[in-house]
């Protein structure tokens, strides 16, 4: 019987969720949906030193609003908890002292003091296969010294084996082929000191009570997979081991590296889903959501970086995602990072989505700066007349304001070199042909026509009266501005205007 999907996102609850995160748990989501599996959320809490609190909370909220709500997490519970490490601790000691009887791990007993001496003593130490044999372990203490050490409660962590000689060979499905050379691989710590796992032990013994089929994650991860494969063949699962799926680097956007915080703080973009504020500082980062990033354009964007569909289509929905998702398109060299294709993603879900359903965001937006909007039809119709122009949904008031808000300042120096008599009596005129009733096209009809009367071509009135009713050189159709505004509002821009241009 095929093995059911079961795929987890596995973040440790440290502070903001990195683009990267999110783009594992995109992929570990569309593959569930794809294979109508189940998508766990687990967090991996083990190192308490490093919990940030409100990060978990932090990472829900990410997930929700990206629209990837998991199937079981510590919220939703599910048959396969408790869903947070911190809370499995009991489970994990087991693991330790059967790796121990069966010879696949040992007792270290080495004081930090004496590891940074080591570290001075030894350029680059590693605790291995090397020098081992040179520590206070129970592989080089007796029997009854180690049973003394132990009686005595003194501090040790236990570190699993690596053995001699040895190549371990697994099948990424991206990768294919992948082996190591356990001469290589230090004897990474499974039980800290404080009876915490680290997260070698937690995450195979974890994969294994949930069930997991999958595991999707980052390359960053691949030097670690000879420990995690050695440790689901000593613990007697290699059989019912998950497949393996290293997800390529998102890279800076030279190329050279891997994207982090510090990137984006340089360059002038966020890095992470949604602004985080920092519990301790109070400093907050910036998320693509609080810049004005509509959560379907965010998962699009997220979703071309290392994966396409063998097409030239690059926006999809996330319906769309799930039902073209296979893993054989994820491409094994690291995707870059490009901000300004990133806003173009924007951009065009901006443009093509209803009105309605950028209605309240929009309308937030305004309130922010202190628009108050009393007509949801009025904005409707701004929306629409402005969205193709808006790269993010903070665009709307910088594109829209002045249907609200007539404007105090003008663009005169566009105005003012040509600006004459003769031009400040065709506007008086044009203000008493202006009428509720008209059509963009009625209006520029009639504009065209008194024009051609004050022997002006209608290109040199044009700009004027734009400057008049934006107050600058931008915005949509002039004369559906106009109709917007509404023919009291327009005729008394025009008559404001011309005062001050004379």
């Amino acid at each position: 019987m095929e093995k059911k999907v079961r795929v987890r996102f596995a973040p440790s609850p440290t502070g903001g969720l990195h683009l990267g995160g999110v783009r594992t748990a995109l992929f570990n989501y569309l593959f569930a949906k794809k294979h109508n599996g189940t998508f766990v959320l687990r967090v991996e809490d083990t190192d308490q030193t490093r919990f940030v609190e409100g990060a978990e909370e932090y990472i829900v909220s990410c997930l929700e609003w990206c629209g990837m709500a998991p199937d079981e997490s510590p919220q939703k519970g599910g048959e396969f908890g408790p869903y947070r490490q911190s809370e499995r601790k009991a489970t994990y000691k087991q693991y330790a002292d059967q790796l121990i009887a069966d010879g696949y791990a040992y007792y270290a007993f080495d004081t930090p003091e004496e590891l940074d001496a080591k570290r001075k003593e030894i350029p680059n130490f590693t605790y291995g296969l090397a020098t081992r044999e040179g520590m206070r372990n129970s592989l080089t203490l007796s029997e009854g010294e180690v049973a003394e050490l132990l009686a005595n409660n003194t501090p040790h962590v236990v570190r699993i084996k690596m053995p001699k000689d040895e190549l371990v060979s697994f099948t990424d499905l991206i990768r294919g082929h992948v082996s190591f050379d356990t001469n290589l691989v230090d004897d990474k710590v499974l039980l800290k000191a404080d009876g915490m796992p680290t997260y070698h032990l937690a995450v195979v013994a974890d994969d294994k009570a949930m069930e997991i089929s999958h595991i999707f994650r980052g390359e960053e991860w691949l030097p670690s997979a000879p420990i995690h494969i050695l440790l689901w063949r000593y613990l007697g699962w290699e059989d019912i081991m998950p497949q393996w799926v290293h997800l390529p680097l998102i890279l800076k956007p030279d190329g050279n590296g891997k994207l982090s915080k510090r990137d984006g703080d340089r360059l002038g973009f966020p890095v992470y889903a949604q602004n985080w504020t920092d519990p301790k500082t109070g400093d907050v980062t910036k998320g693509f959501k609080e810049l004005g990033f509509m959560p379907e354009a965010f998962v699009n964007l997220l979703a071309m970086l290392g994966w396409n569909d063998g097409t030239d289509q690059e926006l999809f929905s996330l319906a769309e995602l799930i039902e073209k998702f296979s893993v054989e398109r994820i491409s094994k060299a690291g995707a870059k990072f490009d901000f300004e294709k990133a806003k173009w993603y924007n951009h065009e879900w901006i443009k093509n989505a209803d009105a309605e359903k950028l209605l309240p965001t929009v309308k937030a937006a305004f309130a922010e700066q202190s628009i108050e909007i009393k007509d949801d039809a009025a904005l409707l119709n701004v929306i629409n007349l402005v969205k193709d122009r808006c790269n993010l949904l903070g665009d709307f008031v910088a594109q829209g304001a002045y249907f609200f808000v007539a404007p105090v300042e003008y663009d005169l120096a566009a105005v003012k070199p040509k600006w004459t008599a003769e031009k400040a009596a065709f506007f008086d005129a044009y203000t008493s042909m202006i009428t509720d009733n008209a059509t963009a096209a009625e209006l520029e009809e009639k504009f065209k026509e008194l024009a051609g009367t004050h022997q002006f071509k209608p290109g040199e009135l044009m700009l004027p009266l734009r400057i008049m009713l934006v107050g600058g050189k931008f915005g949509p159709g002039i004369f559906d501005i106009a109709v917007a505004l509404g023919a009291a509002e327009t005729v008394q821009r025009i008559k404001n205007a011309v005062t001050a241009f004379n």
